[in-house]
């Protein structure tokens, strides 16, 4: 007897709805990669940020290309999303830690346990929101004194698990980084099928 309800993750991503929180500055392939790899299981994915048309992007020091903004954060709810993906990027990382519709935005999926991954510089919104306490980290080197000082552990590897928070280090990293998310989601029933 074979039933599809038995499967213990999806093979697509189709039904869910992925929100990218991001604002000038994000680092290019933190950005793009996890978008493509979701968009390619299925997902659906948004770019949500405190700018209204596109955003720009940046390999280390030097400009790319800018990335169109899907919502900003007064027209969206973490609420319609399954999960949120945090790039990183010093100057993005820097900025939107700062604000509070974002920090609001990361608590509130934080409190539905819905999976959160950030990446390099992306955990600073974490660390702003107050959501790290107790919980195993990796990140960027230079974070690991701002986690450790918000009471989270920090290891040194391509990708950490716990609980719903996945994270990374660095561009190098993103193979590992979207193979767990998209893991992670496969194990996420679609909102309308809840």
């Amino acid at each position: 007897m074979t039933s599809s309800n038995t499967t213990p993750s999806r093979s697509s991503l189709d039904g869910l709805k992925v929100a990218i929180l991001a604002t000038d500055g994000f680092e290019q392939a933190e950005l793009l990669s996890p978008r493509e790899a979701l968009q390619l299981a299925g997902a659906r994915v948004d770019v949500i940020s405190d700018k209204t048309d596109t955003i720009q992007g940046f390999d280390h020091v030097d400009k790319c290309e800018t990335v169109k903004v899907d919502k900003t954060f007064e027209q969206a709810l973490a609420s319609e999303y399954d999960a949120v993906v945090l790039p990183g990027g010093v100057v993005n990382g820097d900025a939107i830690r700062l604000l509070p519709r974002a920090q609001a935005f990361v608590q509130a999926a934080n409190a539905e346990r819905k999976p959160l991954a950030v990446i390099c510089h992306g955990g600073w919104l974490l660390i702003s929101a107050r959501i790290v306490e107790g919980r195993t980290f990796t990140s960027w080197p230079s974070l690991q004194d701002d986690f450790q000082n918000a009471g989270a552990k920090w290891v040194d590897r391509e990708v950490v698990e716990d609980g719903n928070l996945i994270s990374s280090r660095k561009p190098d990293d993103l193979p590992a980084f979207n193979q767990a998310l998209i893991a992670a989601l496969g194990k996420v029933a679609p909102r309308s099928a809840v």
